[in-house]
């Protein structure tokens, strides 16, 4: 599975790329919006982890413009905070779905080696942070 991992933290992105490492995961960074928009094409990924919020192209204008030239594209959209703004933003902007860093970086952990498309139930069920 080919996965995007896109955070302005350096040390985020670090840790999600450590938990997503596996044999059959091929993992792109990006610093960036700007970034992650020039790599997608290129990369073509299953699924976009995004941050929501970055300095200069952020995380939902990125995901509005993913979506609007692949819309096909998978987003998940990740955030310091679950609030439910942020959520509908996600949505508005095409994303796949949304849920918090905290909540993802724990199923990561808790699931080690499990391929992020089997996850997806984290960001989809009416318990967690599920896009209404």
């Amino acid at each position: 599975m080919k996965i995007m991992v896109v955070d302005d933290h350096t040390r985020m992105r670090a840790m999600f790329c450590e938990l997503l490492k596996g044999p059959d995961n091929e993992l792109k960074e990006c610093a960036g919006g700007a970034e992650a928009l020039e790599a997608y094409a290129g990369f073509q990924p299953d699924w976009v982890i995004m941050d929501s919020a970055m300095k200069g192209l952020d995380g939902l204008s990125a995901t509005r413009a993913i979506i609007g030239d692949f819309p096909e594209a998978r987003v998940l959209v990740v955030g310091g905070d679950g609030i439910k703004q942020l959520r509908r933003a996600a949505r508005k902007a095409g994303a796949s779905g949304f849920v918090t860093k905290e909540h993802l970086l724990r199923a990561l952990r808790q699931n080690p080696g499990l391929p992020l498309g089997r996850l997806e139930g984290l960001w989809t069920t009416p318990t967690q942070t599920r896009i209404q």
